[in-house]
């Protein structure tokens, strides 16, 4: 078995996850079914990664469609048959009848194998009562035996949340809960083999570190491609990725209004990310959009970071780079992209996206560098890196710091600031950056900090003026240079 477990050589990576579900199903529970769930946002690679896990453990798999109950149950009996091998798919009349039978037939056959149901919010949909029966079947062959590991895989964040949530019927009874992740900006670029860390940059700004997106498009050849490979991809009404920004919000099950659900989204990707600010861009009150930004959160869209420095204080970002470049770019021209205008509205949104797209995730894959960051780097391990708002009272002025790293609270010491950092993706950084970060630090300090050892960081996109020796300085060389155990690699 442990020859049959090892990796195949097309799966990419998520060797974290493979050896999660590896481990999990090998081992065995005598004579007591095991349950595990494994989630995650569309196009990250797990269903490839299941077929595999089965094919190499000689597993049964069912990918749910969208479809009636009575539809979804056929399809499931056939599967099951064509699986044992029998003349003829069993006839099973309602999903109470075949869940009980799949638990049976292992237990009969005395089987420990595996079996996969993925998409399962498909059936749930159709057949509410699913994890009640699931639960039953579980519970029933704790006590009459049987040994089969049962994973169900979903990519709607929200139900797949939900099943162990609460009072959910599963609640207490998974012993797996994997979620698959988008690859970390370093791996993302070894995958689409972008060796230039300035052109992966600006490619992660747009897919991310969703791997099936290599699957639509081959990447650019060069910094010099990126502005045609833009145009002739995301931009292209024939290309897939043209309208996937419409879809990951249109395929989630909870989301009925979209028009309200896109305009929320449109107004964090053009930097209003506090819940007034958002409020404000769509024209309703803060209790109006509070729905809408919860549901957004549970669907894994959006995520709320909270402010460093300001108890209560949060801002929302866009967890998907493809749906902020819609936003930022796509939807204000859409007419003119569907009529096949994409080289005209680019030459026109290009400075939008260096501004509001590029610019904001240049940020971002800086707080995640600096999360990764080797402890010497900082003088400590990070225990929150985040963004924060430094008020000044004495000057009446506010400065927002891009990169805070805060060290792991101490009862009765004072709060420690590793670092400050500053991120700038399109000019080049200077003096007035850094005196911004001693201003800050200072203020910190009156306020009971303790920034005696804090590492001003200057993070630059387009380099440094001289004179910032006294800086930690982070280009996009450093960005994607690191050592092997910090390469970014999933867990």
């Amino acid at each position: 078995m442990a020859e049959a477990a090892v990796k195949p050589d097309q799966v990419f990576d998520r060797d974290v996850e493979w050896r999660a579900l590896t481990d999990f199903v090998s081992q065995r529970s005598a004579g007591r079914p095991r349950l595990g769930i494994v989630s995650g946002r569309r196009r990250q690679g797990k269903t490839f990664l299941l077929q595999a896990l089965t094919t190499a453990f000689g597993g049964f798999y069912f990918a749910a469609t969208q479809a009636t109950a009575e539809e979804s149950l056929g399809l499931f009996a056939a599967a099951l048959g064509a699986y044992l091998n029998a003349a003829a798919p069993p006839r099973l009349d309602s999903w109470d009848q075949a869940i009980g039978y799949l638990f049976s037939t292992w237990r009969d056959r005395g089987d420990s194998g595996l079996i996969v149901i993925d998409e399962f919010p498909y059936l749930s949909a159709a057949a509410p009562a699913l994890p009640s029966i699931l639960q039953r079947e579980l519970d029933r062959g704790a006590s009459a035996g049987g040994a089969a590991t049962v994973l169900l895989c979903g990519s709607a964040l929200s139900v797949m949340g939900g099943l162990l949530a609460g009072s959910a019927p599963l609640r207490g009874r998974a012993g797996l809960e994997l979620v698959v992740r988008p690859f970390p900006y370093r791996l993302a670029a070894e995958y689409w083999q972008i060796s230039d860390p300035h052109l992966a940059i600006r490619h992660n700004a747009i897919a991310g570190g969703t791997p099936a997106y290599r699957l639509f498009a081959a990447g650019p050849g060069d910094l010099a491609d990126f502005d045609d490979w833009v145009v002739r991809t995301v931009l292209n009404p024939a290309s897939p990725l043209f309208r996937e920004a419409r879809y990951l919000l249109a395929e989630e099950p909870g989301i009925r209004d979209t028009a309200l659900y896109h305009s929320v989204l449109a107004a964090v990707a053009n930097g209003n990310g506090t819940r007034g600010g958002i409020a404000s861009y769509v024209g309703r009150q803060a209790t109006d959009v509070s729905h809408h930004l919860t549901v957004l959160e549970d669907c894994g869209l959006l995520r709320r970071e909270p402010d460093q420095f300001r108890s209560g204080r949060s801002r929302y970002r866009i967890c998907e780079p493809m749906i902020t470049f819609y936003h930022a770019v796509m939807r204000p021209q859409w007419a003119q992209l569907e009529a096949g205008r994409g080289h005209s509205v680019w030459q026109d949104a290009r400075p939008r996206f260096l501004s509001q797209v590029a610019g904001p995730h240049f940020e971002q894959l800086c707080r995640d560098y600096a999360l990764a960051a080797p402890p010497g780097t900082f003088g400590g391990l990070p225990g929150s890196v985040g963004s924060g708002v430094v008020t000044d009272p004495v000057r009446r002025e506010s400065v927002e710091i891009d990169v805070v790293v805060l060290a792991s609270p101490v009862p009765g010491r004072p709060q420690r600031v590793l670092s400050l950092g500053e991120a700038k993706f399109g000019r080049i950084m200077g003096g007035r950056d850094l005196q911004r970060l001693r201003r800050a630090a200072e203020v910190l300090a009156r306020r009971g900090y303790d920034t005696a050892d804090t590492v001003l960081a200057c993070y630059g996109g387009a380099g440094f003026e001289p004179g910032l020796e006294q800086a930690l300085l982070v280009g996009p060389e450093a960005l994607y240079a690191g050592p092997d155990d910090d390469l970014g690699r999933s867990r």
